[in-house]
């Protein structure tokens, strides 16, 4: 009657999500297939092939690469989104966009170059697979 499903690897990796507490610092690139949220200090990229939120004390130092991010508090570096990218009112983002679709909330502060559309986003992972493998490649 009740039977356990089987959730292959990457399913079940992609369903995870990721905190990065207030308080916490991480200095180093972050690297995920699922959602991550970040209320703390990430000094390094940030890379997901889910969904990115910077809460409001959350800070980053470095780019961000993925399917679709939320900003709230401070980043420093260029942010590549695959899909929608939203800057809250309370977001500082000091560095250059490329995002398939654009939300700017009144009050947030951005300083950059900008670039939307479909084909600017199409290969933000294509070339990102291959760094990432070779970063784990020399990690182990």
């Amino acid at each position: 009657m009740f039977q356990k499903k089987k959730i292959d690897g990457d399913a079940q990796k992609t369903a995870s999500v990721n905190i990065v507490g207030d308080g916490t610092d991480i200095h180093g690139n972050l690297t995920t297939k699922g959602d991550v949220r970040i209320d703390g200090k990430v000094k390094g990229d940030v890379s997901s092939k889910a969904k990115v939120v910077i809460g409001q004390t959350g800070e980053v130092e470095g780019n961000i690469y993925s399917h679709e991010a939320e900003i709230s508090g401070k980043v420093i570096g260029n942010v590549e989104i695959i899909e929608t990218l939203f800057l809250k009112a309370s977001a500082t983002l000091k560095g250059n966009i490329i995002s398939n679709k654009l939300v700017i909330e009144n009050g947030a502060d951005f300083n950059g170059y900008c670039q939307t559309g479909v084909s600017q986003t199409k290969s933000i992972f294509d070339g990102r697979e291959s760094e990432i493998g070779n970063q784990k490649e020399a990690i182990a």
